[in-house]
């Protein structure tokens, strides 16, 4: 019985682990003399903590058991990547090993009902180390692991931010958790799917093929625990049930979305009430929504979130998966949302009851502020220094920074700049050389104005096969070296190819979706709109940080509200996932920042020396329209993405380095908005402990 169990059931822990050891039947007829011989080379102790585990395998109280399973694990690791003449036998024990930790987890919920943190984090440490163990690609749940660890220390040694810095690896946990899912779904579900559709199956059982095996693994019991301790860490480090990023009162149909990015585009016939499960961050906000929900986590400064408040629209993200669920209940239901700086009170408005909503002022289609943009002209030069950047040559954000040096204080350091003007995207597509390229773009742009946004891509495209004049080529080249920065083309020709195709999608951004869509709702006339390129040599960063010099969330004006990132900026103001470190500083203490939140983003971004080709267009910061961050800035060389472990970061671990950075940033901010006597939005990085603000904008 003892063989015919094994094949039957090869992953069942005692027949696996008895493989293992080997053993002898004593039976009768068919089964006398069975000998199973114990795999070789295994290591020492081993055999005593397999024995352990059998032992107590039902036991109550589950913590050492776990133990024993995770260290057994450990043990069997080396050998599976191994050659070995009985490796199915080693991965069947291994499996065994692995599927017994989410039995005795589960059975170990009791225990934990009157449980404090410490204990509850000790079981997620567990049951994380467990999957690190089975997946594969794991390097984001080590450094998850190690964060856990950090912060069960910091809860020991009664470290007053435990709870708030908790709460940001545990957010980065569910980010693994998600990222994992969905990759088993792109590898699993299509074949699921296949073979189903080919026997039959019914379609309710396929659509939940792979949640059902995620479901039977120990991930679906690592998401019940961070349920558990989510609201006990809320509570704790006093964040509430919402972050608010837009405070505006509203009254509004609730809509159930996936995706903010599908409806976008779309124009809601009357005021309503978004509830996204999903908003990334650079999404822009539909017509007709009065308020946007999400229990997702954008960065109070992603586009979306600027776009939000400068629209006067609510928006915040939901902690709480009880309100979310009550929330998306109320579809279709027209409700009230009231907020405070921390917190949304929401109640049904009956029909005919007249609901007026603070300050809420429904904007009519001829009351839209009209935004008129000049046509710019090429002023006969291909390229320029700082010193003679004008508003007829380039955008705000190159004169910006030219206004900058000198100007602010010498430990803030400000890039060294050149661009290319406006007008120098269409004198080099009216060359000779580009003729084929502005014919089919003339024609893809027919099309667009016929409606077929579907050109956009092509356009795009197109651009990228204009060939640079030589003329362009020698006043880049010139301008560069001149103010002292490297110029692409000494090392190879290649180096210059790849520079002259990083300003060739600048310009080409111009028709990306999101920005033409945006000049579209403003009634913008899109053919004037005019790029010129600010050329920056890339301080390689440790750190990236945004400013807003009055806090966008409350109002306060005196207040500095800062975000900070590890390696570059475009993890803050793009579509990454996770939240980065966010802080408060008030403007009569600047030695004294106040850490909101500590970062979860899984990723950073860092790249060599090189150059940066940032958009500066003439539809950027007008009165009344957010037009930044619509086009895109391109680096000359791509940058590298590392999985970042911010349980060695000094920023998140030496309290005197990480308020000497801050309030370096805070300082840096506040000279800058008294410089200019108006709140501003401010780009900058740090490295090697220095400042350098790479670019400033009015705050919208």
């Amino acid at each position: 019985m003892r063989t015919l169990k094994a094949v039957h059931s090869g992953a069942d822990l005692e027949s696996a682990i008895s493989n293992c050891m080997g053993y002898k039947a004593e039976g009768q007829g068919f089964m006398v003399g069975v000998n199973i011989n114990p795999v070789s080379g295994l290591p020492s102790g081993f055999p005593e903590l397999l024995q352990y585990v059998l032992t107590h395998v039902e036991d109550k109280n589950v913590e050492g058991l776990l133990e024993g399973l995770l260290e057994a694990r450990e043990d069997l690791q080396p050998l599976l990547s191994q050659s070995n003449d009985r490796l199915k036998d080693l991965l069947f024990l291994d499996i065994a090993l692995d599927s017994t930790v989410r039995t005795v987890i589960e059975r170990g919920y009791e225990e934990l009902n009157d449980a404090g943190p410490e204990k509850i984090m000790y079981f997620i440490i567990l049951v994380l180390e467990n999957l690190a163990l089975s997946w594969d690609n794991n390097e984001d749940l080590i450094y998850c692991l190690k964060g856990w660890n950090h912060a069960l220390n910091m809860l020991k040694s009664k470290d007053d931010f435990w709870a708030l810095y908790a709460k940001s690896v545990l957010d980065r946990t569910r980010l693994a958790l998600a990222t994992k899912a969905e990759s088993y779904q792109r590898v699993l579900q299509p074949s699921a799917e296949y073979l189903g559709s080919l026997l039959g199956v019914d379609q309710w059982a396929l659509n939940i093929f792979t949640e059902e095996i995620i479901r039977a693994g120990s991930a679906a019991s690592l998401s019940s625990l961070l349920n558990r301790l989510d609201p006990v860490l809320r509570k704790t480090a006093n964040l509430g049930s919402w972050q608010i990023i837009s405070p505006v009162e509203a009254v509004g149909y609730v809509a159930v979305v996936d995706e903010l990015l599908t409806v976008q585009n779309k124009s809601y016939e009357r005021p309503t009430i978004l509830i996204a499960k999903s908003v990334k961050g650079e999404e822009e906000i539909p017509d007709g929504t009065v308020a946007v929900l999400t229990p997702d986590m954008p960065d109070v400064l992603s586009h979306v979130s600027v776009r939000a408040r400068n629209s006067k629209v609510c928006f915040a993200t939901c902690f709480d998966p009880n309100i979310l669920v009550d929330l998306q209940a109320k579809e279709g239901k027209r409700l009230h949302l009231k907020t405070t700086s921390a917190d949304i009170v929401y109640r049904e408005v009956k029909d005919g009851e007249v609901e007026v909503a603070g300050p809420i002022v429904v904007k009519e289609e001829s009351s839209m502020p009209r935004l008129t943009l000049v046509r710019k002209q090429f002023a006969g030069r291909y390229a320029i220094s700082s010193d003679e950047f004008t508003s007829e040559l380039v955008g705000a954000k190159s004169r910006n920074i030219s206004y900058l040096k000198g100007k602010v204080p010498s430990w803030v350091g400000i890039p060294t700049s050149v661009a290319l003007p406006f007008g120098v995207f269409e004198k080099v597509l009216s060359e000779d050389c580009n003729q084929a390229v502005a014919e089919k773009l003339d024609t893809l742009k027919k099309k667009l104005k016929a409606g077929d946004s579907s050109t956009l891509g092509e356009i795009r495209k197109t651009v990228l096969e204009l060939l640079p004049p030589s003329q362009l080529v020698e006043e880049l080249r010139n301008k560069m070296i001149s103010s002292g920065m490297p110029w692409p083309g000494d090392e190879n020709e290649q180096r210059w190819e790849q520079a002259w195709t990083a300003i060739k999608k600048v310009w080409a951004s111009k028709w990306n979706e999101r920005a033409y869509f945006s000049t579209r709702k403003v009634k913008l006339d899109h053919d004037y709109l005019c790029m010129a390129v600010l050329v920056q040599e890339i301080i390689n960063a440790d750190y990236a940080f945004v400013i807003h010099t009055t806090n966008p969330s409350s109002g306060d004006s005196s207040e500095i509200y800062a975000e900070v990132v590890k390696g570059l900026g475009e993890t803050l103001v793009g579509a990454y996932p996770g939240r980065a470190l966010s802080f408060i500083c008030k403007k009569t203490d600047l030695t004294s920042p106040k850490v909101l939140g500590y970062p979860s983003k899984p990723i950073g971004l860092f790249i060599r020396r090189s150059i940066i080709f940032r958009s500066d267009s003439n539809g950027e910061d007008l009165e009344g329209y957010a037009g930044a961050g619509l086009y895109d800035s391109v680096p000359m060389d791509e940058e590298e993405k590392v999985v970042l472990d911010y349980s060695s970061d000094p920023l998140i671990i030496d309290g005197s380095f990480q308020q000497s950075i801050l309030s370096s940033i805070a300082k840096a901010g506040h000279a800058i908005e008294e410089l200019y006597g108006s709140p501003q939005d401010i780009e900058g990085v740090v490295r090697d402990g220095k400042i350098y603000v790479v670019q400033t904008r009015p705050q919208m």
